[in-house]
């Protein structure tokens, strides 16, 4: 699985933007997509994730600011960030999770950087 990211940049906080990740490869076992992300001195952690089932699961931060969705015909998976603040400045890397194997895939990060 091959995972191609895009969208990130700098806003100012209150701001919007729109992450993409496109799937490719073996996409026929993925069982969630989801979008992790990691600021200077932190450890990387989900930020949301949906499944093969469409449900989906936020962090506590970015609940009812973030919205995540997905394009089953084009393999692609969409993070609407809305209301950014400076604490969502980090890189963002979209992951792949298999069923089965819970093996997991990652795209490039792409940074996103909120200014106050």
């Amino acid at each position: 699985v091959q995972l191609q990211a895009s969208g990130g940049g700098l806003v100012q906080a209150g701001g919007y933007l729109r992450l993409s990740c496109a799937a490719s490869g073996s996409t026929f076992n993925i069982n969630r997509m989801g979008w992790y992300r990691q600021a200077p001195g932190k450890q990387r952690g989900l930020v949301a994730g949906i499944y093969r089932d469409s449900s989906t699961n936020y962090a506590d931060s970015v609940k009812g600011r973030f919205t995540i969705s997905r394009d089953n015909a084009k393999n692609t998976v969409y993070l609407q960030m809305n209301s950014l603040k400076p604490e969502d400045t980090a890189v963002y890397y979209c992951n792949a999770r298999m069923g089965g194997t819970f093996r997991d895939y990652w795209g490039q990060g792409t940074l996103v950087t909120v200014s106050s």
